[in-house]
């Protein structure tokens, strides 16, 4: 016989089912995975969904979170404002003109935020009071510190260059406070300010009887 008889023969029937058998193969494992491409599409698909739904309920706390901070930052604001604008007043319209005067300075005007702005700077005194050859300026703190006592001797040796107008006063410098360690009040005393304490709706010099201001000017 020769090679091209064998080359045209006709498949036998087992031949003929071993093609269809490996054809029905084959149509199964694409099936299947078709099926594997599908449950993994699903479940990538589930995973997304968990992981924005998390990420919805994670970014909600952060926004509590946020809302309480804010809620404690305001309250805490609140209440510094009311402890500042209750040393304040107590200072301005109550108790800082009799306490002045009880240490021998007749006060005769009080004014509140004295400022002054030149070349991008801010000079500022909380209280200023004052008569025609004598000013006490005060420096106002809900907690006096140490820095402040500092800071405000800074203040003080510049006041002549911000505050012309009261070039010609003899200045001295006070501290007023609501909390302060006894340290710091007898380190202020010690620097020569007067040092007030208010409590409540009152307030008082807390400096010893024989305690003589420095002039800073």
């Amino acid at each position: 016989m020769s090679a091209t008889q064998t080359e045209h023969r006709p498949a036998t029937p087992e031949e003929i089912w071993e093609i269809l058998r490996q054809l029905a193969k084959r149509q199964k494992e694409s099936e299947e995975r078709q099926e594997e491409h599908e449950k993994r599409r699903k479940e990538n698909e589930k995973a997304r969904e968990k992981y924005w739904e998390k990420a919805a309920r994670e970014w909600e706390e952060i926004r509590a979170e946020g809302r309480e901070t804010d809620r404690r930052l305001k309250k805490a604001e609140d209440l510094f404002t009311s402890q500042w604008g209750r040393l304040m007043e107590s200072l301005v319209k109550g108790d800082l003109v009799p306490l002045l005067q009880q240490r021998g300075i007749a006060v005769e005007m009080t004014t509140q935020r004295v400022a002054a702005r030149r070349n991008g700077e801010h000079f500022e005194i909380d209280i200023l009071a004052a008569n025609g050859t004598e000013a006490v300026a005060v420096e106002v703190k809900t907690t006096l510190r140490p820095r402040d006592v500092k800071r405000f001797e800074e203040k003080l040796a510049r006041f002549r260059e911000w505050l012309p107008a009261y070039g010609g006063h003899r200045l001295y410098g006070a501290v007023a406070y609501l909390e302060a360690d006894e340290s710091v009040v007898r380190h202020a005393e010690r620097r020569g300010l007067f040092v007030i304490r208010a409590t409540g709706s009152s307030a008082s010099i807390v400096n010893e009887p024989d305690f003589s201001p420095r002039a800073f000017s």
